[in-house]
Order: structure tokens, then C-alpha cells, then sequence
């Protein structure tokens, strides 16, 4: 464990920048990627900047993903685990009239990005039968009245789905997190009755820690029920 790499995307806020915290003290060393190269440097002096890499990181982009893996290699010569955690929400409207021009962004990042972190980084994965974990949703899991981005999730449970299979028998783990409602900078206002961060964060260590002959497929994480 001690000298375990993961790589996280999307790792700058929320989730990804929980994550980071949670697994820099269980003794990863950490690949952390996102768009936002201020916070992601800030993260890494806060964890100890000789254990981690901080990239600036288009998920969008192939050739920002592919070096971002090449830079992982170079530094630690190994990555254990990639968490494609980088993704968008959508606009209000439903179907009938959200902005198509943030559907686009959201689609690509949500779908496109995660296909493209994978493509990118399973040679590595393959070399130290290592694991893929998937930010899915809750929102992937049931259906929403006019909702583009549950449909990209929808997706994401997809590819976890079909990942498994093409690398059933290579070594490699597949791990999809869906959570439910969770206080993040993903919303303007924090909502009510909803995951931390750090939950979410548990949930990825927890998949991360099982011994190599437990596969962990899905955890889904909802916010108890307020009480009446």
C-alpha cells in the first residue's frame, strides 16, 4: 500500500479532492488531474508535494490524457488504480429547453472524457493488474423527467458494465461509485439532506482497500432519509 499510485481526474474540488485526502493518508501517492491548475497545485502542497503529481488536464482532450499518463509513468513508473472521477452537470429545461451548447460539454466530459481516461491509461493498468473506479450516480440508476445529465450517467453505468467484460480475466478491477445528492461546488446553493465529499471518498478507499480476490462492482450511496 505504501507505494500504491492512483490517479484521480476531476480532482480539484468535491469528490476528487476528497478522494485525494482519504487515500494520501491510507499511503498512496497520488496522480491528481483537472482544468484548474491553481487548486490543484494548492491540494498538492497540502498533501506533501514529493507524493504527488499534479497535471493540468483536459478530459476531452486525448492528447492532454495521454500525457497526463506519460507524466504519471515518468514520476512514479506505475499506476495502481485511476479514478475517472471528472464530470459536468447539465442546465434546467429538460428536453424541451436546456442549453444544447452545455449539452455538449456535459456529454463529452461525462462519456467522451471518462472513454478517453480509460483508453489512455489501461496499458498501465494492465502492467500492475491494477483498478478502475467510475463516478457514476444515483442519477444513473433511475430515471428523471427531462434529464440529459442522468442519461450521461446512464452511460458511465454502461461503460463500468461493459469495462468488466472486456477485462474479465486480465486481473484488473472495476469499480463504479454512484452517489446520490452530494454537498459539493457542483451545486450554486448546498442542498439539503444530502453526502459529504469524504463519504464518497470512503466509499472509493474502501473498494480500493478489498485483497486482490474481492471485486467490489457498484456502490451505491444515498443520504438517509430526513426523519419525520
Amino acid at each position: 500500500m505504501q507505494h500504491r499510485v492512483l490517479l484521480i481526474t476531476g480532482a480539484s474540488t468535491g469528490i476528487g479532492a476528497a478522494t485525494a485526502r482519504a487515500a494520501s493518508r491510507e499511503g498512496y501517492k497520488l496522480v491528481l488531474a483537472a482544468r484548474s491548475r491553481e487548486k490543484l497545485t494548492a491540494l498538492a502542497e497540502e498533501l506533501g508535494p514529493e507524493n504527488v503529481l499534479a497535471i493540468g488536464c483536459d478530459v476531452t482532450s486525448m492528447e492532454d490524457q495521454q500525457a497526463m499518463v506519460e507524466q504519471a509513468m515518468e514520476r512514479f513508473g506505475r499506476i495502481d488504480a485511476v479514478f475517472a472521477n471528472a464530470g459536468r452537470g447539465g442546465s434546467p429545461g429538460g428536453f424541451s429547453g436546456a442549453d444544447h451548447e452545455a449539452w455538449r460539454e456535459m456529454i463529452l466530459t461525462n462519456i467522451y472524457g471518462v472513454g478517453l481516461t480509460l483508453q489512455a491509461s489501461l496499458p498501465a493498468l494492465r502492467r500492475s493488474r491494477g483498478h478502475v473506479l467510475l463516478t457514476g450516480s444515483a442519477a444513473g440508476r433511475t430515471t428523471i423527467p427531462g434529464s440529459m445529465y442522468s442519461a450521461t450517467k446512464w452511460a458511465v453505468s454502461g461503460i463500468g458494465y461493459n469495462l468488466r467484460e472486456e477485462l474479465r480475466g486480465s486481473g484488473i478491477r472495476v469499480t463504479l461509485i454512484e452517489p446520490g445528492m452530494v454537498n459539493t461546488p457542483f451545486f450554486d446553493e448546498p442542498p439539503e439532506h444530502a453526502l459529504e465529499d469524504r463519504d464518497i471518498a470512503n466509499a472509493v478507499t474502501y473498494a480500493l482497500a478489498q485483497p486482490e480476490h474481492v471485486d467490489v462492482n457498484e456502490i451505491l450511496i444515498r443520504p438517509t432519509p430526513p426523519r419525520e
